[in-house]
């Protein structure tokens, strides 16, 4: 079998690089190689192409047949189109010189497309991270707006418990000042009373004081009554005694 141009696989897991190799069609992909003409990376953007011209154009003058894929990088750095021309400065179509100039004017092109891809890459990288960044400037804004509204929210339930703690205090205080104020009015009432109480005592006591001199009167009228009613006798008799004289 011709020898091929081939990729080995490189790299860690989900990461892939390659190897651009020279192999016997026999040999195993990963196996041995005759040898390295360059690298392939298709992570990055645009992929980076590591590629040895002149051993690449040498090998496809020689006959090695590549890959599809290495065919696509080799035709990407015009090893392909440099050896189109060569093999028409071969039958005599063209000169070196028109085939060197017509090479130069296509890498010239060739590379003023590729300057504007990477441009074009890196003003897309650019535009994606703005969007990512305002992406994450809104989300901090509806987190920090949720979070001060939470925050508003608890602080009114602490204010209104605060408030609902010095309304129960206030009550608290006024009950105490009712209970207080009646607790006066009875210790007042109660202070009325007992001095009435005292009163009354007090004027009991005085009323049998008042009414010893009274019955003493009652009985000196009733001993003068008698010494009265005597003379009203003796002067019925004298008035007796002188109707009786004058008839």
């Amino acid at each position: 079998m011709p020898t091929k141009i081939r990729l080995q696989r490189r790299g860690k897991k989900a990461r892939p690089f390659y190897h651009i190799v020279v192999a016997d069609g026999r040999a195993p992909r990963d196996g041995k190689f005759i040898e390295k003409i360059g690298t392939y990376n298709p992570i990055t953007n645009p992929a980076d192409i590591q590629l040895n011209f002149d051993r690449a154009l040498y090998w496809l003058q020689t006959g090695a047949q590549p890959t599809d894929t290495v065919r696509d990088l080799l035709s990407y750095k015009g090893v392909i189109y440099k050896n189109h021309l060569l093999t028409g400065v071969k039958k005599g179509a063209l000169t070196e010189e028109q085939a060197e100039a017509k090479f130069q004017a296509w890498l010239s092109e060739k590379e003023a497309k590729i300057e504007n891809a990477k441009k074009d890459a890196e003003l897309s990288l650019k535009d994606t991270r703005k969007k990512a960044l305002e992406v994450e400037k809104l989300v901090k804004e509806n987190r920090a707006k949720e979070i001060a509204s939470k925050r508003a929210a608890a602080v009114e339930k602490a204010v209104e418990a605060v408030k609902e703690e010095v309304k129960a205090e206030e009550g608290k205080a006024e009950e105490g000042k009712t209970e207080e104020g009646k607790t006066e009015e009875g210790k007042t009432e109660e202070l009325k009373e007992d001095a009435k109480e005292e009163t009354k005592e007090e004027v009991k006591a005085e009323e049998p004081k008042k009414e010893e001199p009274k019955e003493e009167a009652k009985e000196e009228v009733k001993a003068e009554e008698p010494k009265k009613e005597e003379p009203k006798e003796e002067a019925k008799e004298e008035v007796k005694k002188e109707e009786k004289e004058k008839k």
